[in-house]
C-alpha cells in the first residue's frame, strides 16, 4: 500500500491531473470514480495502465467486483493519498491512468461538431456527452479550445471519451475534413436561418463557438451558412453546451425520422 504522497507514482499521477503538456507526452490522463472505472469493465480496446484504489472503496462488493475484472495492475492507497491524488473535493476512492485513446477519423463522415475556442472544461465535456448521445461521428476541436483530457472534462464527458473520436486539428485540416460537408455556424443572429429550417440529412457539420468571443473569423470563413436558436426576447444568448444539445438533437430528430420511413 502506498503511504506517501511523495511516492513517485502518486507524483506521476498529479502531473497528469495538473499538466496539459505531460498528458499530451505521454499520451494518457486520469480517470475518477466507480461510475468512470465500471465503464472500464469489458472493453477490450481499453485497460488501466495502473489503477489506484483504497481500502474504504474496496470494501463494497461492487467495488470489489470491479476490482477483480479489471485487468492490469492494482495499487491501494490510504485515503490521505487518494485525497493528494484526486482533482475532486470528494475524492472517489478509485482512480486510473488510461492510454489515450485513438479513434481514427472517419473517412466520410456524416455528423461533426466542430469547437471553435471553448475554453471552458464543463462545456466542453458536456458536449462530448452531447455528440455520443446524438450520434456524432466524431469532435475536432479548432485552435483555443480546452484540453479534452482535462480532469473536469474527463469527468463531464461521462465515459464519451471512450467511444467518440475526438481531435484537435488546424483551419486547414478542419477545412479538407469538412470539404464536401454542409458546415453550419452557430450564431445569435436573426438573419440566420433557424435550427428547424436547415436540412440535416446531407452530410453537415456544426461550428459552437466560445462563451466568450463566439465562432473566430477563420470558423466562420469555413462555414457556408449560418444558424441560430429562437429564444424569447430580453435573452441575450444560450450556453454554448445547451445551445450544441438542441441544434444537435434535432439533426439526430431529422435523420431518424427519414431512417423509420
Amino acid at each position: 500500500m502506498i503511504t506517501s504522497s511523495g511516492n513517485t507514482k502518486v507524483k506521476y499521477v498529479q502531473r497528469l491531473q495538473s499538466e496539459r503538456r505531460f498528458r499530451q507526452r505521454e499520451r494518457a490522463f486520469i480517470v475518477e470514480g466507480t461510475r468512470w472505472v465500471s465503464e472500464l469493465v469489458g472493453l477490450t480496446t481499453t485497460a488501466p495502465t495502473i489503477l489506484f484504489y483504497t481500502e474504504t472503496w474496496v470494501q463494497v462488493p461492487k467495488h470489489a467486483s470491479i476490482l477483480h475484472q479489471l485487468k492490469g495492475p492494482k495499487q491501494p492507497v490510504t485515503d490521505e493519498v487518494m485525497a493528494v491524488m484526486s482533482d475532486t473535493d470528494t475524492p472517489p476512492g478509485v482512480l486510473a491512468v488510461l492510454p489515450q485513446p485513438s479513434h481514427p477519423l472517419p473517412d466520410t463522415p456524416s455528423l461533426l461538431l466542430i469547437l471553435d475556442g471553448v475554453s471552458t472544461p464543463g462545456n466542453l465535456g458536456t458536449m462530448l456527452r452531447t455528440a455520443a448521445a446524438a450520434g456524432v461521428d466524431a469532435v475536432l476541436l479548432g485552435p483555443g479550445s480546452v484540453d479534452a483530457y482535462n480532469p473536469k472534462v474527463v469527468r463531464g464527458s461521462m465515459g464519451a471519451l471512450l467511444r467518440l473520436p475526438v481531435h484537435s486539428l488546424d483551419w486547414a485540416e478542419i477545412g479538407a475534413m469538412t470539404a464536401r460537408m454542409d458546415v453550419w455556424a452557430a450564431v445569435v443572429d436573426v438573419g440566420a436561418v433557424a435550427y428547424t429550417a436547415v436540412n440535416w440529412q446531407p452530410p453537415s457539420a456544426l461550428i459552437i463557438g466560445g462563451e466568450a468571443w463566439g465562432i473566430t473569423s477563420a470558423g466562420l470563413t469555413l462555414a457556408s451558412g449560418h444558424v441560430t436558436i429562437p429564444i424569447a426576447a430580453k435573452t441575450e444568448s444560450l450556453n454554448a453546451a445547451t445551445a450544441a444539445a438542441v441544434i444537435l438533437f434535432e439533426a439526430r430528430r431529422q435523420r431518424t425520422a427519414v431512417a423509420i420511413r
